[in-house]
């Protein structure tokens, strides 16, 4: 009986736990300012002043493997080739907010 408990509540837990979509659990207005004040400066409007083919459009991220929430907010937390990471510089709520923004702008377009 203990068992076929355990096994209703992790079979529950684990049907929610997809439940809530990444792509909604970032604040895209909170993730705009943070952009602004954070990323613009080599970024601004989804360009890349870097590396000017590693844009932040749909594209490139396909073209780069990076267009996912889960790539974006890697990259933001950890940084990668010339761009710096943010984690300990941004809080984990602060990334996953401009995770969100810059997947919700590649994907209508900046």
């Amino acid at each position: 009986m203990l068992k076929r408990i355990l096994i209703s509540a992790i079979a529950i837990v684990l049907a929610n736990i997809n439940l809530v979509s990444p792509a909604w659990a970032g604040d895209t207005t909170h993730g705009k300012q943070i952009f602004a004040a954070n990323c613009a400066v080599c970024h601004l409007n989804g360009k890349n002043a870097v590396m000017p083919m590693k844009t932040l459009e749909k594209e490139a991220l396909e073209k780069y493997g990076m267009y996912s929430l889960e790539a974006i907010t890697n990259q933001i937390s950890k940084g990668k080739n010339a761009m710096p990471a943010f984690l300990g510089k941004l809080n984990a709520q602060d990334i996953e907010d401009v995770a969100a923004y810059v997947f919700a702008q590649a994907k209508q377009g900046w």
